[in-house]
């Protein structure tokens, strides 16, 4: 199984699902290239993201090596794009999807950080992160915690890839006309990022493959906030097993 964190991320966007999904699958989790500890890629491209990742994976695993791909946001949009070049991806899951090209639906503008992090002004730091995880990322108050802080605010000090405009400039829906295996499509209720009951209609309608769910009570960054629901959603979908209530 390899997870592909979002935009503005890195691989501890899945801080709370790793150890539960390793108990049952080998768990790789990378940096993608631009982020965190990995190097910048190539060009500041989609396909050159796209390329290095499946050249890595295929160095570490083997390219004809079966594997089961689960992206968030922008890594959903990366791990679809992986889908249809590598071939031997087993099932597909995307969280939250970026480039679905449907409609959005704001909570608030983000704030920006960076004068605060030249100034080292750590309180004005935090309060601006804070901000920009309820407005973006999260749903309820409590979920803006110590870790979700630490998480998202290393991160963001750590990406150097923009992926906004690719992000908003749609292709999902003809990158996954280009995959044709089982493929699992989650929101968080309270997404920002889309209206989820549209998006599921747009990609999982007259498509016996896809199957769609709507996390009660998740925002954005669902497998963080609703940790439990995620991990055990992914372990049934991931285990061939049907999925309740979709």
């Amino acid at each position: 199984m390899v997870l592909l964190h979002g935009g503005h991320g890195d691989w501890l966007h899945w801080s709370r699902n790793i150890a539960v999904l390793a108990t049952h699958h080998a768990v790789w989790v990378p940096d993608m290239p631009g982020y965190g500890e990995s190097d910048d890629p190539r060009q500041p491209t989609l396909e050159s993201i796209v390329a290095a990742t499946s050249a890595t994976l295929d160095s570490l695993v083997g390219a004809r090596t079966p594997v089961a791909l689960v992206g968030f946001s922008f890594g959903a949009l990366v791990a679809t794009h992986l889908a249809m070049r590598r071939g031997a991806i087993s099932r597909l899951v995307l969280l939250g999807p970026a480039g679905h090209g449907g409609a959005r639906r704001p909570r608030g503008d983000l704030r920006p950080w960076r004068r605060a992090h030249e100034r080292r002004d750590l309180a004005a730091l935090r309060e601006v992160m804070r901000h920009n995880l309820l407005m973006h990322m999260l749903r309820d108050d409590a979920s803006a915690d110590d870790l979700a802080l630490r998480i998202h605010t290393d991160a963001c000090l750590r990406a150097r890839f923009r992926s906004k405009p690719i992000s908003r400039s749609g292709g999902l829906v003809a990158c996954l006309a280009g995959y044709a295996g089982p493929t699992l499509l989650v929101w968080g209720e309270h997404d920002v990022t889309a209206e989820p009951t549209q998006a599921a209609l747009a990609l999982c309608q007259g498509r016996a493959d896809r199957r769609s769910c709507i996390v009660p009570g998740a925002g954005h960054w669902a497998q963080f906030e609703r940790a439990d629901t995620i991990n055990a959603l992914l372990l049934e979908w991931l285990g061939g097993c049907p999925v309740p209530g979709i």
